[in-house]
């Protein structure tokens, strides 16, 4: 009798233990085919920036990739592999590429109806010109964590392949002063080089433009010379503290106002023209933003007063009839942090029939926005003039006038493309391509 039970126990966990593992493994792939769906739906098919590249050959469906994304349901296991259920929702954190198992997984850029625009640079960081390297946006990683890292392992990298002794000539010249910037800079000194780095704005590079209480973070992260910050969510100005803070320990020197004009080889070093003066160094490490320049519509009127190309303080545009061009991120949060503003009106114009590349988080946020008459969208439009107290804005083949005080134009930025040429950077399109 008990080696009767005994075995009809055996026998319930050997069909349990298999059945329960189908059925989680049926759930989470109803799931992810669910959100693959909604993104179809949406049109939201297009990655934004970096990106996960499964191989379907390589990858075993060990679903490991799965619940390591900090953002979510990003990718799910379907037909026995890893596909990007929500590509819209990626930001390139690349914690999926570490966790598997059988590197399955690489992180590229653009796809293949949409390329991405990047400045050749190699492993070590180092572009087509030796001695020049690119660490952070320009490159391609947005990703503020992303970003310090690569900008610390630039420095690592430029560390081995300097001389010693050199009167007057700088190790490494730094240019800029965003996320990839600042870590390469306590890099530096924590490495004993010695450095300069030149910012033509303030501390913050492409942070500074963001509307005010925007989410710039969501995992902790490691800062050289002043150790881990455990933050699991970041806003823009509890960054600029940070950073502040940051800076005041290290005691790290950062020279802002003063704009790089020229990067010129001269007698094996690199000749810096600022606005402010001259520097030599044996390496040089850009880590500028890629929108060099806000892209522009070409309409009449664009040059007014009454346009701007970044939302720095919505409390100034209380009580306005206010216009917001674009479809993206940055144009979604300008014109909910100026629907917050008591008596705004904001109309949202955007030349696509969809918000396909937007957060969830936004694109909730907008709906509800919207349902609440907070903001009014005008879709398939476009902006063909700017007047004084008018904007005529093309839908649909009709052209109407709506009343407007001020237009705020999110059409993206321009890589600064002139400035990489004149060093000899090459730039190349990529196509879903590392």
């Amino acid at each position: 009798m008990v080696d009767t039970l005994a075995y009809l126990f055996t026998t319930v966990i050997v069909i349990a233990i298999p059945a329960c593992y189908i059925a989680r493994i049926a759930k989470k792939t109803r799931r992810a085919k669910t959100r693959r769906k909604e993104a179809i739906d949406k049109g939201q098919v297009e990655p934004v920036s970096l990106y996960p590249k499964i191989d379907p050959i390589r990858c075993i469906g060990t679903a490991a990739c799965v619940p390591v994304c900090p953002e979510g349901d990003i990718l799910g296991i379907l037909n026995g592999s890893a596909e990007l259920v929500s590509p819209t929702k990626c930001i390139g954190h690349g914690a999926c590429e570490a966790a598997c198992p059988v590197d399955a997984i690489t992180l590229v850029f653009g796809t293949e109806h949409r390329g991405v625009e990047i400045p050749f640079v190699s492993e070590t960081f180092e572009t087509n010109v030796e001695g020049i390297y690119i660490a952070g946006e320009l490159g391609g990683m947005g990703l503020i964590r992303n970003a310090m890292k690569q900008g610390k392992e630039a420095v690592d990298y430029i560390g081995q392949s300097l001389s010693k002794g050199y009167k007057n000539v700088h190790d490494i010249a730094i240019v800029g002063a965003g996320p990839a910037d600042i870590a390469a800079t306590l890099q530096a000194q924590k490495n004993k080089l010695k450095y300069i780095n030149l910012e033509q704005d303030d501390i913050g590079g492409t942070v500074l433009s963001y509307p005010r209480q925007k989410l710039v973070m969501t995992q902790p992260m490691e800062i050289p010379l002043y150790g881990k910050v455990k933050f699991r969510e970041i806003i823009k100005e509890e960054l600029m503290d940070l950073w502040a803070d940051v800076l005041k320990k290290t005691g790290v020197e950062i020279r802002t106002k003063e704009k790089v004009e020229s990067v010129e080889r001269q007698n094996g070093f690199f000749r810096i023209r600022s606005s402010k003066g001259e520097y030599l160094a044996q390496r040089v490490l850009l880590a500028i933003g890629r929108r060099g320049t806000p892209r522009k519509l070409g309409v009449s009127g664009e040059k007014s007063s009454k346009v701007a190309y970044c939302l720095l303080e919505p409390e100034q545009y209380r009580g306005r009839k206010v216009l917001v061009v674009g479809g993206g991120d940055s144009a979604i949060e300008a014109a909910l942090s100026l629907s917050e503003q008591r008596g705004t009106q904001v109309t949202l114009s955007y030349r696509k029939n969809i918000f396909s590349r937007i957060k969830e988080m936004n694109e909730n946020r907008l709906n509800n926005a919207l349902a609440a008459g907070q903001i009014t969208s005008i879709l398939e439009s476009n902006v063909v003039e700017i007047k004084r107290h008018v904007v005529a804005i093309q839908q649909n083949g009709d052209v109407k006038s709506i009343p407007n005080d001020y237009v705020l134009i999110f059409a993206g930025g321009e890589l600064p493309s002139e400035f990489l040429k004149k060093m000899g950077i090459r730039v190349e399109k990529k196509f879903g391509q590392r």
